[in-house]
């Protein structure tokens, strides 16, 4: 017997990716993780809305609208998603030193900075024709393409941090803080290295002829999908650990019992 199913990769990927990102909200609201994580709960349900515009509205809208759509939702989740960068510095390094914050987010700060000034082509500031329609959409754009790319970078360096210090405050290993930081990291790095390596083919990719420029097309679709894939995997390891509890926070059947009598009687 023959099966033939016309599901697209594009599509097969979307609909892990959407049923994983339903499941990790189920998981944030059903264990209570979004009381203590609510930006990166904002940024789980600001990515889910822009999948389902993405699926949802694609044919259905004209092509101005449909990117102006997109573009509003990449600059939110760019904006939200430097908030989960504090939000997740705050829970791994509470009750450390000002001094501290002050060095390390200085530091962090001017790395990014230095090496988003650095990478990849900037256009020139009278390019971007401010007063035209597709002048301001080029510059949305550019906004979120450049503030993915600082996010990301930000996020790696707090990484790094957490790993080097993050015992002696409230981050260890199997902290939700430090998986849910393990997740960030590994979807930046796999952001910096498709940015940087679809810039690449793009600055050298000169095609003559149809057969070339599908060839190209091709080859930065596979990598749109290899992202695709690195987030369902990097939902999945948010759904099991954030299902988990932290070590030392679940109540055995003895202490809630325990408190039963003492909650009564208040």
């Amino acid at each position: 017997m023959h099966f033939n199913f016309d599901f697209s990769a594009r599509q097969v990927l979307w609909t892990l990716e959407f049923a994983a990102q339903l499941i990790l909200l189920v998981v944030l609201m059903g264990r209570d993780r979004m009381r203590r994580y609510p930006w990166f709960t904002t940024a789980m349900v600001l990515t889910t809305v822009r999948l389902m515009a993405e699926m949802l509205l694609v044919g259905r809208l004209a092509p101005l609208p449909y990117q102006e759509i997109l573009l509003v939702l990449g600059d939110l989740l760019v904006f939200v998603g430097l908030l989960v960068v504090v939000e997740m510095a705050r829970q791994a390094f509470a009750g450390a030193p000002r001094s501290m914050w002050i060095v390390n987010t200085v530091g962090l700060l001017a790395v990014s900075c230095g090496i988003l000034a650095a990478w990849g082509p900037w256009p020139a500031f009278k390019d971007l024709a401010w007063e035209t329609p597709l002048g301001k959409l080029r510059l949305m754009q550019l906004t979120a393409l450049k503030g993915e790319a600082l996010a990301a970078m930000l996020t790696v360096g707090l990484l790094i941090l957490v790993a080097l210090f993050g015992r002696k405050y409230k981050a260890g290993w199997r902290s939700h803080t430090q998986q849910i930081l393990i997740g960030l990291s590994t979807s930046a790095i796999t952001l910096l290295t498709i940015q940087a390596t679809v810039q690449s083919i793009i600055a050298k990719a000169h095609p003559q002829t149809q057969a070339e420029y599908d060839h190209v097309v091709a080859l930065l679709t596979r990598l749109m999908n290899a992202t695709k894939l690195v987030h369902v995997a990097v939902l999945v390891w948010w759904i099991v650990w954030l299902w988990l509890d932290e070590p030392g926070t679940k109540q055995t059947p003895q202490d809630e019992t325990a408190a039963l009598p003492e909650a009564s009687g208040e």
